[in-house]
């Protein structure tokens, strides 16, 4: 991976993995909808930058849509499969209480992110282009955990 570009670190598995958002499965859709000029909506495009990266990392089955210049104040909005939506405003906030507030409302707890395995940094994650999961890797074990015909690496 090319590190050139803004803050290229973004792109990085250790910095993806760090995100601490793990949405319940009933979300399947999260809107964006943010400005690129103005004071109030900062937090917003802070959000887009540095922490949508990680949230697409954590939650691979949620669609995520951004709509850029599009709305006069900031928000989210998030489909869930009952067919409810949820809105939040994100006007005047920080994207750091704008991931905290999202976590709260939607995010899965830390009891059910412990029994799933969502809670370590130390697991990686990856689909392929059909949406296959392919094995789950512990860097702390060295070993793949849920592929049953696949051995220990070395």
């Amino acid at each position: 991976m090319s590190m050139k570009g803004r803050f290229p670190i973004r792109r990085t598995l250790q910095y993806l993995g760090q995100g601490d958002v793990v949405f319940k499965d009933s979300v399947k859709v999260m809107t964006v909808n943010y400005n690129t000029h103005g004071e109030l909506g900062e937090g917003a495009r802070k959000f887009v930058f540095f922490n949508i990266p990680q949230i697409q990392y954590k939650n691979p089955w949620v669609q995520i849509m951004m709509f850029k210049n599009m709305t006069p104040t900031p928000f989210l909005r998030f489909y869930l499969d009952s067919g409810e939506q949820v809105l939040v405003d994100v006007e005047t906030k920080s994207n750091k209480e704008i991931m905290e507030h999202i976590k709260k409302i939607l995010g899965k707890s830390e009891k059910v992110c412990v029994a799933s395995g969502h809670h370590t940094k130390e697991w990686l994650h990856w689909e392929d282009a059909e949406g296959m999961v392919l094995p789950t890797f512990s860097l702390k074990k060295r070993t793949f955990l849920n592929a049953p015909h696949v051995h220990e690496s070395r």
